[in-house]
């Protein structure tokens, strides 16, 4: 089990042309100045917990992808990679919807 702590996060709604939907915790992290911007998709979201000032998400390989209100979005180098994805699932028939921030996490049914 891995614990996240994203710098960005999205979370987004994937349909396979022959699949039903799945929500995952789309995370970017700043590299700072001698590091590397990276991104990472999780597994799929299971449940949500809202606690202070975090929705905590967690995924279906058993990690934990802790998210600060406000942080909602996705930095350069993520979008860059999020629109490519878009793109080739697009190309092979699903769509994604990324959610907007104001989007109850609660509420959703993950399963």
């Amino acid at each position: 089990m891995s614990d996240y702590n994203p710098d960005k996060w999205l979370v987004v709604k994937i349909i396979g042309k022959d699949t039903p939907p799945i929500y995952k915790v789309f995370a970017c992290w700043y590299g700072g100045y001698l590091g590397s911007d990276s991104w990472k998709l999780n597994s799929g979201i299971t449940a949500v917990i809202e606690k202070d000032d975090y929705f905590f998400f967690y995924g279906s390989s058993g990690s934990v992808y802790s998210c600060r209100k406000g942080s909602y979005g996705a930095n350069g180098y993520g979008h860059g990679i999020l629109q490519n994805m878009i793109d080739r699932i697009e190309t092979a028939g699903g769509t994604v919807e990324v959610l907007p921030e104001e989007t109850n996490w609660l509420e959703i049914d993950y399963e």
